[in-house]
């Protein structure tokens, strides 16, 4: 039997064994470390495994994807008062509602409420996004599948727009450009899209019919007018479905009290009517200015159709449903019956309870005399005709939910939006 024995003096072997022209460590020495790898990458698969099992990993979210027997609404605009109203209705009539908004004009307490409404998951979800970020919005349209757009974003102030034109024309037109263009990219065929009547600048024949020429005359009119023509020489060469609302001067909030409208408080030069009556009424301002008494009107003052928000929506709604590719159809929303300010102004003052101090003052820059439509179109094509035509009634609605929000729907961090 041989013994092979080491000598005290013969060299130990090295740490390290050449082979074929390559070193290979000591599995000793590096034991702890394989290991280690082992055990990371056997985490990880795991964890890997068990997200794909999950739910949430392997469903998209329910706003990613067309279902059959859901319609899947944008709303542009959707935090402002009347975005928030044609939400709110949406959701009521089962419609999967996105809103699309940079907060500039609208509140996010109004999505609060909708949300606290509507809670169940794939109902309604809120995007702080800016039209003007073509980027961001071809983006949304990337990871939503809708199925129609209501474009009601947009600033919306006749005065506003003589001060600041170029904001106007940006906002308004520009804005409806990037959408039309993500819509197009994205294969969504179907817009309903908030116009004015302001387009129709002042009439030389009362009612104003779709027929009625548009030649605008102030900025706010001029880029609705542009955003509609965009619109329109688009869908000559398409199977987009197309419906302009016209609309007139928009009073009224929810008859169930959840939403109103909010204006900021810097705005109230600008704003509708209806608020400053209320600002009035409620004391934050000392008392009504009337701009505007020598109109060739019956009682000086300029002449307005005073539409509710609700029957508003309930055009959008049909509106929607009687939408057809490659179709276009182009409706005023209004009652078909005028009323002076200085009516307008009585009515609130039966409406509120309250004997509004009245001040009148020299004519706004871009405002006309009298304007009210003839709505038997929309009547006749889409069978929608106003209800809720009683204009203290509406005055006293709105008047309720504004006593109720002394500060509108309050302050919330722009944190929260996003």
């Amino acid at each position: 039997m041989l013994n092979f024995t080491r000598s005290r003096n013969q060299p130990r072997p090295s740490r390290s064994m050449p082979f074929g022209g390559m070193e290979y460590a000591d599995p000793k020495r590096k034991s702890n470390v394989v290991g280690k790898i082992l055990l990371a990458a056997t985490l990880t698969a795991l964890c890997i495994l068990m997200l794909k099992q999950s739910s949430n990993f392997n469903t998209p979210s329910p706003f990613s994807r067309h279902e059959p027997g859901v319609t899947h609404v944008l709303v542009t605009g959707g935090a402002g008062y009347i975005g928030s109203h044609a939400a709110l209705r949406l959701l009521k009539d089962s419609h999967r509602v996105t809103i699309v908004d940079n907060l500039s004009r609208g509140n996010l307490g109004a999505i609060k409420v909708l949300q606290e409404q509507f809670p169940e998951p794939g109902r309604l979800q809120f995007i702080y996004a800016d039209l003007g970020d073509a980027k961001a919005v071809n983006k949304i349209f990337s990871e939503n599948a809708f199925d129609a757009v209501m474009h009601f974003a947009a600033v919306a102030y006749v005065g506003e727009s003589t001060l600041e034109p170029l904001r106007y024309y940006h906002n308004i037109t520009s804005n409806t450009l990037v959408v039309l263009e993500a819509m197009a990219a994205h294969g969504v065929n179907t817009l309903i899209y908030s116009s004015t009547c302001a387009t129709y600048g002042e009439p030389e024949k009362m009612p104003i019919t779709e027929q009625t020429p548009q030649v605008p005359i102030n900025p706010y009119g001029k880029a609705k007018k542009m955003a509609e023509d965009i619109i329109l020489d688009f869908s000559k060469n398409s199977e987009m479905a197309v419906m302009i609302l016209r609309y007139f001067n928009v009073i009224g909030s929810d008859p169930e009290g959840r939403l109103g409208e909010a204006p900021r408080p810097e705005l109230r030069e600008h704003g509708r009517i209806s608020g400053a009556c209320f600002d009035a009424a409620s004391g934050v301002i000392p008392g009504l200015k009337v701009k505007g008494t020598d109109y060739k009107t019956p009682d000086g003052t300029c002449v307005r159709d005073y539409i509710d928000v609700t029957d508003l929506v309930d055009a959008h709604v049909k509106a929607l449903n009687k939408a057809a590719p490659g179709k276009v159809g182009i409706y005023n929303v209004g009652t078909g019956k005028g009323r002076s300010v200085k009516e307008f102004v009585e009515a609130c003052k039966k409406a509120t309870g309250v004997n509004i101090k009245v001040e009148y003052l020299a004519r706004r820059p871009g405002d006309y005399a009298e304007v009210f439509s003839d709505p038997s179109k929309i009547d006749h094509e889409l069978n929608w005709t106003a209800k809720y035509t009683d204009l203290q009634e509406s005055l006293r609605v709105a008047w309720r939910w504004q006593k109720a929000h002394r500060n509108g729907y309050g302050t919330t961090p722009l944190a929260m939006a996003s």
